[in-house]
């Protein structure tokens, strides 16, 4: 459409419905504007509709107002009324004039009850408010105001900041590229000279802030950065003012009679107030206008570059509420990162916090709380929310229902630290978190709440205190009521605890059993076997209760593989090793056909660790017991499989084996050979896969030539290559392989060239393979114990202190792979330091001449 093709604007309103204020005593009426451009003709070029409101307050609406008149008033005076509505009108007054208004809660005049995230527009200062009305029209004639002196400049920039502060002029100033390269020019150069200024400024940026389609004009500018400066300078000079105002502060001190100093003080004070009220606004308007290019995440990351963080942490130390909301709001927004959660750590951010916590302003507090929540994600952070003495705070908060989601989250994140755990029993927080539980109207307790009350039942002193006057009787009340499993596993972190409130329980094992049988939901019935399954009270009549209750078929039926959830399995043979510690209640399971139902389910379930280890221990609590213990290693496998698990890769699982075989192998003496040889093949092992794998190196290759010797042992088994285990020393005392060479040859041949005629003083053949076992005992290379000289002993040398692998015994003496010594013979010498031998030692003739 050209411009001069249009001749008229026809402009229609069309009435709508009318509604009352949800919160103010007055009507909203709605209207339909139609506006439409006509052509020369008279024929609709152009149109557009647009929805608006007006609202008529009737502040002076009370009981005795006359509601007929004040409507036909309402009628006659609004023309987007028609008259047929008067009724209507009528009927919305007389509703406001007896709507009851809430009375305004303390939360309410300090701030709104939750922190919802939306900021508030900075408030008016003196530099933006002017009497003259700006106009769009006449932006050239502002622009040009930017070019004198400082308070037309000043001047200039209101009315700028005027005109942005209305939506619809943004694009239209955004095209306009001068005036925009006109603030950011002198922002640039006079924000020094002018704190009003500086604040109009960055106003007019800060309103384009808010829309993100005029980030790129901001950035091109390089208002962020300037302002980042522009923080950091104001920050400086606060210092600065602060310090010079503690030294007259001082003086005055000193001088407390100077009426001079006292004068000069208050006046100090007061210009120190108002300049920072100035900078104040200042650092609010350019912390927004940053909050809101931090939308972007490569924007923020240059920020963090440009410490930011260190910026808004100095500015903690404000006791502005609108500025620390904002400064608080920012570090939460930028606490999501853990680069910028590290840059906070060691700013002590959480010191920096503890001040605002409690505090007077609701909002402030809230945001606060939240930005802690985020901190709290990190395991330092939560030991010096514990340092600071926030502990406390925070636990005087769960009252207020503004905050208490957000305190028991915080809470709940510190209850996960066991060396925090302890700390709760110093403050009101069980007895608080405790009647919140037993008070909650809903069937289900809030996750966040039940969460706390899990963690902190963990610790035995918070349990005690649980468990004080009725508390585990009222627990357990309302956990049969409501069937909360939640609330049942706080129950069951108590039963953990030796001691008194382990006995308290023993009231409930009737309820308890019959939940187990009777109760459908999975969940809570894990909780109660795992209740049983802690409960280890000599005093317990275990084999009354598998009676009464007929739990051996329930037990029966969930350790059936594939026939129960995991968890439930696992529950229940914790139940069974729980019960098994009980000889009769043994001798039945035994007889019920469950211990082979257990290595059924062994066999089954060999992954999973945790079944595992407590199948075992069922093993080991049922092979004391003289009924069950034939059962275990006659009829059934179980002693293989533990063999099998010996050597697991899972510490725990091992050690109950080893303790299980150890009472096996005292008992049955087929068995225990096995178990010995086992451990025996298992300790040598790794020495004996070493030397098989051996390959000769190129190297030795090349240093013997090619001989024809292949690998050390081929494919052959050690024990049938006696070429490895015997030599012969010649004369010049080489040693010589020979594997027609017998161990008794080498034997006497030893013998003989050490002087010893006795055939039972010779040492151990020469270059013989031997193993020590971690008992003391000596092994030949068949297994077989080996007998030395009894008037030697072995200890260890230097060389290898922790070595308990095989060794070969050359000329006597132990030497390691490596032909190391690794073990030496010591001989006992009399008090003048001369060699005794067996016979002065068993009273039989002196081989040496001396008693």
């Amino acid at each position: 459409m050209q411009a001069e093709d249009a001749r008229y604007l026809k402009r229609k309103v069309k009435g709508g419905g009318i509604d009352v204020h949800p919160t103010e005593k007055a009507l909203i009426v709605h209207y339909e504007v139609e506006a439409t451009i006509l052509g020369e003709l008279g024929d609709p070029m152009l149109g557009e509709r647009k929805e608006c409101q007006k609202v008529i307050k009737v502040k002076h609406l009370n009981q005795n107002s006359n509601i007929a008149l004040l409507a036909r008033e309402i009628v006659e005076k609004c023309k987007l009324i028609h008259p047929s509505k008067l009724p209507e009108v009528e009927q919305l007054l007389y509703y406001l004039q007896n709507r009851k208004d809430a009375p305004p809660s303390p939360a309410d005049k300090k701030g709104s009850s939750t922190f919802t995230g939306q900021l508030k527009d900075p408030p008016p200062f003196d530099g933006m408010e002017v009497d003259e009305v700006a106009n769009i029209n006449d932006l050239d004639d502002y622009m040009e105001l930017l070019y004198e002196d400082v308070p037309k400049k000043v001047h200039g920039s209101a009315l700028i900041l005027q005109l942005s502060r209305n939506p619809d002029n943004l694009e239209e100033l955004v095209q306009n590229e001068n005036i925009l390269s006109a603030l950011a020019r002198v922002l640039r150069e006079d924000w020094k000279r002018s704190t009003e200024l500086a604040t109009n400024i960055i106003y007019v940026f800060f309103c384009f802030s808010s829309f993100s389609q005029f980030h790129p004009v901001i950035s091109h500018y390089k208002i962020g950065a300037l302002c980042m400066d522009i923080i950091r300078q104001e920050l400086d000079k606060h210092d600065l003012w602060k310090s010079e105002l503690e030294k007259k502060k001082k003086i005055l001190e000193e001088k407390p009679d100077s009426g001079s100093t006292k004068k000069d003080y208050e006046k100090s004070l007061k210009k120190f107030e108002s300049l920072v009220k100035k900078q104040e606004q200042l650092m609010r308007v350019s912390f927004y206008m940053l909050l809101n290019l931090a939308e972007d995440y490569k924007v923020e990351m240059k920020m963090r570059n440009k410490s930011i963080i260190q910026v808004l942490i100095r500015t903690l130390e404000r006791d502005n509420f609108e500025l620390l909301i904002l400064v608080v709001s920012f570090l939460k927004k930028l606490s999501i990162y853990v680069e910028n959660k590290n840059d906070m750590a060691e700013q002590d951010v959480v010191e920096k916090l503890a001040r605002l916590i409690p505090c007077d302003h609701e909002d402030l507090l809230n945001i606060t709380l939240r930005l802690l929540l985020n901190l709290s994600f990190d395991t330092d952070m939560r030991g010096k929310v514990v340092k600071v003495g926030l502990l406390p705070k925070l636990t005087a908060l769960i009252n207020n229902e503004n905050h208490r989601v957000v305190v028991l989250c915080i809470l709940y994140h510190i209850s996960m630290d066991d060396r925090c755990k302890s700390m709760f029993t110093y403050t009101d927080c069980i007895p608080v978190v405790m009647k919140m539980v037993l008070e909650c109207p809903d069937k289900q307790v809030d996750l966040e709440l039940v969460a706390l009350c899990i963690n902190l039942s963990i610790n035995k002193r918070n349990a005690q205190l649980v468990c004080e006057g009725s508390g585990l009787k009222l627990l357990m009340k309302r956990a049969f009521k409501t069937k909360d499993p939640l609330l049942m596993k706080m129950i069951r972190n108590i039963s953990q605890h030796d001691g008194p409130t382990k006995n308290m329980f023993v009231e409930y094992v009737a309820d308890l059993a019959n939940a187990i049988k009777n109760c459908e939901d999975d969940d809570f019935v894990i909780e109660c076997l795992g209740i049983l399954g802690n409960l280890t009270i000599p005093d317990l009549n275990y084999e009354l209760l598998l009676q009464e209750y007929d739990l051996v078929s329930f037990i029966k039926d969930k350790l059936k593989p594939g026939n129960a959830e995991d968890d439930v399995v696992l529950e229940t043979v914790i139940l069974v090793g729980t019960v098994s510690t009980d000889e009769d209640c043994a001798a039945m399971l035994s007889k019920a056909g469950v211990i082979q139902q257990l290595i059924d389910l062994l066999n089954a379930k060999q992954e999973d660790d945790e079944v595992v280890l407590q199948i075992v221990y069922v093993f080991y609590q049922m092979i004391f017991h003289e009924a069950t213990r034939e059962v275990i290693i006659k009829d059934t496998q179980a002693s293989a499989y533990l063999i099998d698990l010996m050597h697991d890769k899972n510490a725990e699982i091992r050690k109950v084996c080893d303790n299980t075989l150890d009472i096996i192998a005292e008992n049955d003496e087929e068995w225990g050979k096995k178990i010995k040889l086992e451990k025996f093949r298992w300790h040598n092992s790794q020495w004996l896969e070493m030397v098989e794998s051996r390959q000769m190196d190129d190297s030795d290759a090349l240093m013997y030539g090619d001989d024809g010797f292949g690998p050390y042992l081929h494919e052959e088994d050690i024990l049938d290559r006696p070429d490895l285990f015997y030599t012969h020393a010649d004369a010049d005392g080489m040693i010589l392989h020979d594997g027609n060479v017998s161990p008794s040859d080498l034997l006497d041949d030893y013998g003989m060239q050490n002087g010893m005629g006795h055939p039972g003083y010779g040492s151990p053949p020469v270059a013989r393979l031997c193993f020590m076992m971690s008992d003391g005992q000596v092994l030949d290379e068949f297994g077989r114990p080996l007998s030395l000289p009894h008037h030697h002993r072995l200890t260890r040398t230097r060389y290898d202190p922790g070595y308990d692998g095989p060794y070969f015994m050359m000329n006597g003496q132990p030497v390691d792979e490596y032909g190391r010594p690794a073990y030496q013979y010591e001989v006992p010498v009399d008090p003048y330091g001369r060699p005794i031998t067996p016979g002065d030692m068993e009273g039989e003739h002196p081989g040496y001449g001396y008693r």
